[in-house]
């Protein structure tokens, strides 16, 4: 086998790590994308009972969209971790179903964890592949994680520029739809 097989065999085994910006984007489609790396099947040399994924950073969750009234109309059947002991006083500890705004506030990792979670094959793989998930609310990641990051998963949306990211000639070439007077008053 000559060096070059060689690297080429190792680079196919060994565990990549990839970058995705969830910001304004859909947490079930981005699940969907997300799961295929966690599970190594973008990979030739894919099977179902080979752990062979590779690790996923996941930036901006904190910033990810649901559609419509979905926020207030989607639950999450959630444990907050405390026991159950407080139930006289209104059902605020234990294992509740909580909407999605009041999970994303406690925590906005979660949403996007849970959809990457339940879009998982349910079998003995799920816990390895998920441990390989690192999800950050926001831009900063530590410096460690970022050095092994070696590709980027595309976004499934576009996200559309900020009129504040555009410039002033670029403001002032766009194509009007009819000019204002001078007299015009703004009220």
């Amino acid at each position: 086998m000559s060096k070059f097989e060689r690297v080429k065999q190792w680079a196919t085994f060994a565990r990549n790590w990839h970058v995705y910006d969830a910001k304004w984007q859909n947490p079930f489609q981005s699940a969907r994308v997300i799961t295929k790396v966690l599970e190594g099947k973008n990979k030739a040399i894919y099977h179902p009972m080979t752990d062979c994924g590779d690790h996923v950073v996941v930036l901006n969750s904190k910033h990810i969209s649901l559609l419509g009234r979905e926020w207030q109309h989607r639950v999450y059947y959630h444990h907050t971790g405390y026991p159950a002991a407080f139930k006289h006083m209104g059902a605020t500890n234990g294992k509740l179903w909580i909407p999605a705004w009041q999970l994303h506030d406690r925590d906005p990792t979660l949403i996007l964890w849970k959809a990457v979670y339940n879009n998982m094959a349910g079998d003995m793989m799920r816990k390895n592949s998920i441990a390989r998930l690192h999800i950050f609310p926001d831009e900063e990641v530590p410096e460690d994680i970022m050095e092994n990051v070696t590709a980027q998963i595309p976004q499934v949306k576009p996200v559309p520029k900020k009129l504040t990211d555009y410039s002033e000639a670029e403001k002032e070439n766009f194509p009007r739809l009819f000019e204002v007077s001078k007299d015009f008053v703004r009220k």
